[in-house]
């Protein structure tokens, strides 16, 4: 292992993360450095192993030939010391980190987050509400809770419920609804312009095809159930969004049609943190709540009472 007294090991770090992201750009992002300084960089290390690995083209640094073939082992080499590092470090300590969509996190995960904490006081539980899906195995995220349509979000993950979704409003707006005609006849909330679940419930009612009516639009769907809750139109709201407010009684369903969007709520690990017993711990807590919550929603499914 001589060898390796010829090169930094921050040498073959910025050869790996060029090579896997494409452009100074995006690699010098990743490193919290400059693209300048991550140019230096890279002559050092082309000098180092007297190779050039990268041309410069209009879309960015094309590897070489030998880069293009050690770049993968690299990768797996850099990940396997992250691995060792992240092992040492977590030696008397035991935290989690999770990154999960905003909405998730403080309509439903807040909700119940006590008690795994109760249940596992020597688990310290991080966190971090996020629009972006996070590449795990290059982060410091342990767990990622993930919902969308995309099958690649399933990727290596665990299915944990499908998506379902159903039209909630205040008790004012719901006491002049009674058929699934009256829909067409109230405000429609929307989020970014958006009639996230509309197409699906309405066809299950036999009244595709029909437009809706305006209502006000705001950029977050947590908005759009508050202004539900506040009397100003009728909102689509996901089934983990709604829940509780509806169980709380601030919230009305009119109707207990309950319809899948073809999204999907992910479980993923990052792979270093897989044999971590608190990440076991974590899953089991997430999938019995939600086993729950599933059993209430099927069998309260018009009021939540």
């Amino acid at each position: 292992m001589r060898n390796l007294n010829a090169i930094p090991l921050a040498s073959l770090r910025t050869i790996e993360v060029i090579a896997r992201n494409g452009t100074l750009r995006a690699a010098a992002d990743e490193l919290g450095v400059t693209p300048g300084a991550l140019s230096q960089r890279l002559a050092k290390a082309e000098a180092a192993l007297g190779q050039v690995l990268f041309t410069r083209t209009s879309t960015g640094l094309q590897p070489t030939e030998i880069c293009a073939q050690i770049s993968p082992r690299l990768t797996a080499a850099i990940g396997e010391l992250s691995s060792v590092v992240s092992d040492v470090q977590a030696i008397g300590q035991n935290t989690l980190t999770v990154t999960v969509a905003p909405i998730f996190a403080s309509r439903w995960l807040i909700w119940r987050i006590k008690n795994f904490n109760d249940l596992n006081p020597e688990i310290s539980l991080r966190v971090l509400p996020a629009v972006d899906v996070a590449d795990l195995d290059h982060s410091e995220v342990d767990i990622g809770i993930r919902v969308g349509e995309d099958p690649a979000l399933g990727a290596g993950a665990t299915k944990l419920l499908d998506q379902r979704v159903f039209p909630v409003c205040s008790p004012e707006i719901a006491a002049r609804i009674t058929t699934p005609e009256d829909v067409f006849s109230v405000p429609i909330i929307r989020e970014n312009e958006l009639l996230y679940g509309w197409r699906p419930w309405l066809a299950e009612m036999g009244l595709a095809g029909r437009d809706l009516s305006l209502g006000p639009t705001y950029a977050d769907a947590s908005l759009c159930l508050d202004a539900a809750m506040t009397g100003q139109g009728l909102f689509m709201a996901w089934e983990t969004l709604a829940c509780d407010a509806l169980e709380r009684g601030q919230i009305v369903a009119p109707f207990d049609v309950r319809s899948l969007t073809g999204a999907t709520y992910w479980f993923a690990v990052r792979t270093r943190s897989q044999r971590n017993p608190s990440v076991r711990k974590f899953k089991s807590w997430l999938e019995t709540e939600l086993a729950c919550s599933v059993r209430y929603w099927n069998n309260h499914p018009e009021t939540g009472a």
